[in-house]
């Protein structure tokens, strides 16, 4: 894709999911991020109670979210990880009435762990978002293997306790490019149709302020897969980093750094903020050339 020459009127982004579901084919894909955590960096504990994450899930239905992405466990910088069984209390139920309630639902599972993420997956989830590229639990991949969801491809330098602790790259996107090859070429060679994936390079996990906004500008160069990229920017401390803003109050950057990767061809947006989001789009597909 030829970023100086995107006519977003012709261009869509369509994703295959568990079961040969397809998402799309639409302009852009929006992702609601539910956090059924009590420590996750934005919104810990908003939705920790199973009535408030059933409620948001159906709010972000109605404002147009594409897909309703639910986490158990944080993955922000120095989390602490939980234990597979905790993490399964917290996200199985939600998912199992999301899907009670909206059947048609497409619910992502946001772990790495391959146990929650198959039973998630038999209760009706369809896509697994997972920071480790299978790294940090190798049984994820049979997961991938028997049941065949939608994957989110994301680059992470090391996990969560230790990510950033002075991460360095010679070229941050060939680097991250590399590892896309290599990860692609596993998850193929196991069982994982290709068109099942998308690919996320990973904002804030494993990169300096400097490291992101590379990212960001050379973000088309990840299309050479032929593959959706999917990007969280929703306000991630690169803001704060970048313009001095509390968490609370990155609303506004979040919405012109989404809207510059989407004017660049960036299809998948995960966000906290589904409303806005859906709104920012609609104004760029209505005037971008």
């Amino acid at each position: 894709m030829d970023p100086d020459n995107i006519n977003l009127r012709n261009t869509t982004v369509e994703w295959i999911v568990k079961g040969g579901g397809v998402i799309g084919p639409a302009p852009f894909l929006v992702v609601g991020i539910l956090n059924v955590t009590p420590d996750s960096f934005f919104d810990g504990g908003k939705h920790y109670d199973i009535e408030k994450a059933l409620k948001r899930a159906c709010l972000f239905i109605k404002q147009g979210a594409n897909i309703i992405d639910v986490g158990g466990e944080s993955t922000r910088p120095l989390s602490t990880r939980v234990e597979a069984d905790i993490e399964m209390s917290r996200v199985l139920p939600v998912v199992k009435k999301i899907i009670e309630i909206h059947p048609h639902a497409n619910v992502s599972i946001d772990s790495y762990k391959a146990r929650v993420a198959a039973e998630c997956l038999r209760a009706g989830a369809t896509i697994i978002n997972d920071v480790s590229a299978c790294r940090f639990d190798p049984g994820l991949l049979d997961v991938l293997a028997e049941f065949k969801p939608g994957y989110v491809l994301m680059h992470s330098l090391g996990d969560p306790q230790t990510m950033q602790n002075g991460p360095g790259y010679s070229d941050v996107v060939g680097e991250i490019k590399s590892f896309f090859d290599e990860r692609l070429s596993s998850l193929v060679s196991i069982g994982l149709p290709e068109n099942r994936i998308v690919l996320d390079p990973g904002i804030g996990f494993g990169k300096t302020l400097e490291h992101n906004l590379e990212i960001m500008l050379r973000i088309d160069e990840f299309f050479e897969f032929g593959l959706p990229v999917y990007l969280g920017l929703s306000n991630k401390s690169l803001w704060g980093k970048l313009l001095g803003l509390e968490s609370d109050r990155r609303g506004t950057a979040t919405q012109v750094g989404l809207s510059l990767m989407a004017a660049r061809g960036v299809g998948i947006h995960r966000v906290h903020d589904v409303e806005s989001t859906v709104n920012s789009l609609e104004i760029l597909k209505r005037i971008w050339p």
